[in-house]
């Protein structure tokens, strides 16, 4: 078994007396003294900060200017990605999926077109996962370059005071990105609350968090960032997606454009005709009972899904979920229940983002 990895932050959270846990192959925060409910409160209320230098950054480009139409780089990320990398501006970002030959996904990802190249950010589980899949598909391509950018970490800063305690100039509009001096930033996130994500070079990425811990910005680890992104019912490889699992049955069919000739573009044309075998719905439950993943959800006596994620929600004060059912009972208010250690427990069907 390989060494786990560690952030240029991994000295900083030990200092600050995080918990480290191992996930996806690294050494991170999944919370700090104050606890996981006080750090999802100050994003959800003001603000707060991620070290999510564990994701990885891929730079695409080719030896053809970024703006030239026939852009080697262009036609790659169209060959392998769901969304249509061609209508962005420069300095626009997308979401988009990676997908396999069969609908299912290699990993939801997100793409920026910038000045001389794309940059595409994948989950820190399936960096390796995707690399290969970039290398065995860009045999094609003989003026491309796909570089893993290791030198490089990302600080989320996210919450609805993040723009006033920053004090950003330009505030892009979202899913883009600009500059701030030497900090290239852009306008996303993964909390359901409004913020900002920094690209930092890993030499300087310390200061730049001793910076912002100065501004009364509080350190929030993964937990936080799990319950914050299962509340806004924002899907994570490994629990809403899998290799087997669509990105039209996760419930994103606008970032699929079936006007140009990607993998998998047939299987999900097929998928759409049919319709989806399943479908991502939110759940909230009455009772103190935590579903988990892979907990079985039942209407009336009859099985019509599981819980891919599940967590108690701070914001609502009661244990939520997301779950993959069976689309004839996907309609909201409809009562459900799930079977938490053999025991039925009701549920009532929500939309994905249940705050």
């Amino acid at each position: 078994m390989s060494a786990l990895k560690k952030t240029p932050l991994y000295n900083e959270h030990i200092k600050l007396g995080a918990k480290i846990v191992p996930f996806a192959g690294w050494e991170m925060p999944v919370s700090y003294p104050p606890g996981i409910i006080q750090e999802h409160l100050s994003v959800r209320n003001s603000c707060g900060m991620f070290d999510v230098s564990h994701m990885g950054i891929i730079d695409i480009n080719s030896k053809s200017e970024i703006r030239n139409p026939n852009n080697e780089a262009l036609d790659f990320i169209l060959r392998i990605a769901t969304n249509n990398a061609s209508l962005l501006a420069i300095n626009e970002g997308q979401y988009s999926v990676v997908c396999n030959e069969h609908g299912g996904t290699v990993d939801d990802i997100f793409v920026f077109r910038l000045e001389d190249r794309y940059r595409l950010v994948v989950n820190a589980s399936n960096t390796e996962k995707v690399l290969e899949w970039f290398t065995r598909y860009s045999k094609d391509f003989e003026n491309l370059t796909i570089t893993n950018r290791t030198d490089i970490g990302i600080l989320s800063v996210q919450g609805p005071k993040t723009k006033d305690i920053l004090g950003v100039p330009v505030m892009p509009p979202r899913n883009h990105c600009s500059t701030w001096g030497d900090l290239f930033y852009s306008h996303t996130g993964y909390t359901g609350e409004d913020g900002f994500e920094f690209f930092i070079d890993s030499d300087a990425l310390p200061n730049v968090f001793e910076t912002l811990l100065g501004l009364g910005i509080p350190p929030c680890g993964l937990g936080a960032r799990d319950t914050l992104r299962l509340e806004a019912g924002l899907p994570l490889y490994g629990h809403e997606y899998d290799d087997n699992t669509s990105i039209l049955e996760v419930g994103y069919p606008w970032a699929v454009k079936f006007d140009h000739d990607f993998i998998g573009r047939t299987a999900l044309e097929k998928q759409k005709e049919a319709g989806v075998g399943q479908k991502l719905v939110g759940l909230k439950f009455s009772d103190k009972a935590i579903p988990r993943q892979g907990t079985e959800v039942f209407a009336d006596e009859k099985k019509i899904g599981v819980v891919t994620s599940g967590t108690f929600s701070p914001t609502l004060k009661i244990p939520i979920a997301l779950a993959l059912i069976a689309p004839d009972f996907s309609r909201q208010g409809l009562n459900v229940s799930a079977k938490i250690r053999d025991k039925l427990y009701p549920a009532v069907v929500n939309a994905r983002k249940m705050v």
